[in-house]
């Protein structure tokens, strides 16, 4: 491998060791367990006195932060770093 190429990967692992090493903010965590109960961003707006666009805001956020590219990877990597329990509230089905 070239030095270039060992000083790139070295660049990239510190920048997913700070990555990882970040916290998600209070409100991240708030929203990050509204989607695991299934609510949609309208429905977590309405429980957190936000607009929806600040709730897209904090979604895309954690996305980025957790290095997801859907909600289903997002739950997952949430649950894998301890961000949520097994054990998140059941929602009723919606109608």
């Amino acid at each position: 491998m070239g030095q270039k190429s060992l000083l790139r990967n070295k660049r990239a692992k510190q920048g997913q060791d700070q990555h990882d090493s970040t916290p998600i903010t209070r409100r991240q965590q708030e929203v990050l367990t509204y989607i695991a109960e299934g609510l949609n961003n309208r429905e977590i707006a309405d429980q957190l006195n936000i607009s929806s666009r600040t709730v897209e805001v904090h979604r895309f956020n954690l996305m980025r932060r957790l290095q997801v590219t859907n909600v289903a990877q997002l739950i997952r990597q949430g649950l894998l770093m301890g961000l949520l329990t097994k054990l998140f509230r059941i929602t009723e089905p919606r109608a």
